[in-house]
């Protein structure tokens, strides 16, 4: 699982598998579910993510984290 944020658009886009996404949807208003060839969710985009949400603390609980990468 990856978390990309691009400040540009103030968009977070949380990545949860590597295969490409063939088809969005718009479940709510801002909120956009990418799904693959199976109609399995890859990934989901929040717009104006910043304004909704304090992405200054990522927090986690009892995730099995094996490796942690901050870039």
């Amino acid at each position: 699982m990856k978390l990309h944020y691009y400040p540009d658009t103030d968009s977070l886009y949380v990545e949860l598998k590597t295969e490409p996404g063939v088809e969005t949807r718009e479940v709510a208003d801002g909120l956009n579910v990418d799904l693959d060839v199976k109609g399995e969710v890859v990934g989901f985009d929040i717009d104006h993510a910043a304004e909704r949400f304090d992405l200054a603390v990522l927090e986690t609980e009892k995730l099995p984290v094996r490796a942690y990468k901050a870039g």
